[in-house]
């Protein structure tokens, strides 16, 4: 069954100002000037990868009403308050109170954690969006991206199956992430969320062995592999193969199962991520003196502050600009020293990032007793039948490159890191969204999603400047002394944190704009505006020739009734009201726009009215 899109375009208003800043007065907007306003001016969504309503939700949390904030992410997101906890936090790289000299950015991870602790708690069943479809769907894998396909097709209606190896579902979030970082219980219950919309979740099914793909998708009417990275990059170095050199994720999963591992005193972690990190902190809680060798700087490294500040506390070196070259044994057999090399930085790889180079001559040793890999995984391919291969590899005979969801082959998906490699979860997350939006177009033969700008006019957005210079919350920790390999180190916000923090947020999705046609140019905007160019005399507004708006020229004489037009410039604009509120014509217009996924039959509804 083929796809076709439906999506609807909503054409501008009639008479609507090539200067305005969205093509429609309220409701639904969708045409490109649209959909960029929301991209530039909400940018902690656009970093999103599950597109999660952030400003919408903090909102919620200044109120006081956890549960509706958690509700918000729960849509958005599927797993809450897993991500409140370990999420790698792309929205906060982006959140513009992080700006040079605006301080440090909302603290929105650590306030998705408080929409779920302060919360009432009970399960919260989502209620399905379209009625049962009679179509099933299989899904390979039980790990977050497996299990948010799972949950978005059960809400469109289809039947789903979720064929998991392992003894029980979760992946990453059980199998990798330590308990001191997210506890289980915060797992079990967000996976059982997923169950009760009446998905399946078969366990202890590998495919391959009493199955196959070819059978599941003769007995489905589409199957979603969804397997992740299960398998560990090891380095090719001389003595690779000796004991005690172990691949990080191996170790976290005996570590997290049996709460033991055998490594003896001195480990060397050998990597620069998330993985590293627990690996490092796991192995000092089995009182291990661990290091961490990365062979990038720490500018390069993809982990947050408080990841460094949590090293700091337990007394784990970080090492950087390093990188191994050999090891070797003692009579035993086993690994007992590694040679490293220093690395100078070179011109910036495929990513963008720096290229580590190594320094001739730099050479030196260290002793240990276990060696742990965080140095990547990548996908099984093993198990994919052979006559699926073509459909599904490249010429290597790994999978295609990019971020692919279909393949050539009818009714078969990718999702999450099986089509994107190891990344994050909420990277995971993300591209599992977008593949059960594919899977629904293809079983239904139709888009029944679109996004779109949804405008509403309000009164006021509750901000004053002075919660501009708020400094953001701090996340309690337990005593160091204190840290087991079980007990959960970060002890969330309290209410009050909560209230204060969610507070800090610019609300970027908020919208003030001064109607110039209705403008007396009085100028008491302008004598109350508490950042410099929030608002400003502009002599033209550019646009480009779909009418989006790409920047403006300053008026060349600011006095009245020389400059043409007064334009709010929503990204130096912090959503505290005072113009609005001096303006004595009332030309300065407030309105909510919030960026969403909307039901293309809904829009359709309200569009037509």
């Amino acid at each position: 069954m083929g796809s076709t899109n439906n999506t609807l375009n909503l054409p501008p208003n009639r008479g609507r100002s090539d200067h305005a800043a969205l093509s429609r007065e309220s409701g639904y907007a969708n045409q490109p000037k649209d959909m960029d306003w929301l991209k530039k001016n909400i940018p902690c969504q656009a970093a999103c990868p599950a597109n999660t309503r952030i400003p919408e939700y903090l909102g919620e949390i200044h109120q006081g009403n956890y549960d509706q904030a958690y509700l918000i992410n729960l849509a958005d997101n599927v797993f809450p308050s897993v991500l409140g906890r370990v999420c790698s936090r792309p929205c906060e790289e982006v959140c513009r109170h992080g700006r040079d000299g605006l301080g440090e950015p909302v603290a929105i991870c650590f306030s998705k954690r408080a929409a779920g602790d302060l919360g009432l708690g009970k399960l919260i069943v989502l209620q399905p969006l379209f009625p049962s479809s009679g179509k099933t769907v299989a899904i390979i894998g039980g790990g977050p991206a497996g299990l948010t396909t799972a949950r978005e097709l059960a809400l469109f209606g289809h039947k789903v199956i979720v064929l998991e190896r392992h003894s029980e579902p979760g992946g990453v979030m059980n199998q990798g992430i330590p308990a001191f970082r997210l506890p289980r219980p915060i797992v079990k219950k967000e996976i059982e969320q997923i169950r009760r919309l009446g998905v399946d979740i078969h366990c202890n099914q590998a495919i391959g062995t009493g199955n196959s793909v070819e059978e599941l998708l003769g007995s489905h009417d589409a199957v979603v592999i969804a397997t992740g990275t299960p398998e560990p990059t090891l380095l090719e170095l001389p003595g690779k193969d000796l004991e005690g050199i172990r691949h990080g994720l191996e170790f976290l999963f005996e570590t997290n199962t049996l709460g033991r591992s055998d490594i003896g005193h001195r480990v060397a972690v050998i990597g620069g991520g998330f993985t590293a990190m627990d690996c490092a902190r796991a192995a000092v809680r089995l009182g291990s003196v661990s290091t961490i060798y990365c062979r990038r700087s720490r500018k390069e490294m993809l982990i947050s502050n408080d990841e460094i500040k949590a090293l700091d506390d337990e007394e784990i070196q970080l090492q950087t600009m390093v990188e191994p070259v050999s090891y070797h044994k003692s009579g035993a057999g086993a690994a007992e020293a590694i040679r490293f090399i220093y690395n100078s930085l070179d011109e910036p790889d495929l990513n963008g990032r720096p290229y580590p180079a190594p320094v001739s001559g730099s050479e030196f040793g260290i002793d240990v007793d276990t060696v742990l890999l965080a140095t990547g995984e990548s996908q099984d391919t093993t198990w994919l039948d052979a006559s699926l291969e073509p459909h599904v590899l490249n010429e290597a005979g790994r999978v295609r490159d990019g971020t692919p969801i279909t393949t050539s082959y009818p009714g078969l998906f990718l999702a999450g890191d099986y089509a994107i490699g190891a990344s994050t979860l909420i990277n995971a997350i993300g591209h599992a969204k977008r593949c059960a939006r594919a899977v629904d177009a293809y079983l239904m033969g139709e888009t029944r999603w679109m996004e779109v700008a949804h405008i509403n006019s309000v009164y006021e957005t509750g901000r004053t400047p002075s919660m501009n210079v708020v400094q953001r919350q701090p996340m309690q920790k337990i005593p160091v002394q204190k840290r087991t390999l079980k007990g959960e180190v970060e002890m969330g916000y309290t209410p009050a944190q909560a209230n204060v923090e969610a507070m800090r947020c610019y609300l970027c999705h908020y919208k003030f704009e001064i109607d110039n046609d209705a403008c007396i140019y009085c100028n008491r905007c302008l004598d109350v505006k508490p950042h410099e160019n929030c608002i400003v005399p502009i002599d033209a507004l550019h646009t480009d020739d779909e009418g989006r708006i790409t920047g403006y020229s300053n008026a060349a004489d600011p006095t009245p009734g020389h400059y043409k037009l007064l334009y709010i410039d929503q990204d130096e604009c912090t959503r505290c009201g005072r113009c609005e509120k001096v303006c004595p014509v009332d030309c300065i217009s407030i309105q909510k726009v919030t960026w969403n996924v909307e039901r293309t039959c809904d829009v359709h509804k309200k569009a037509v009215r």
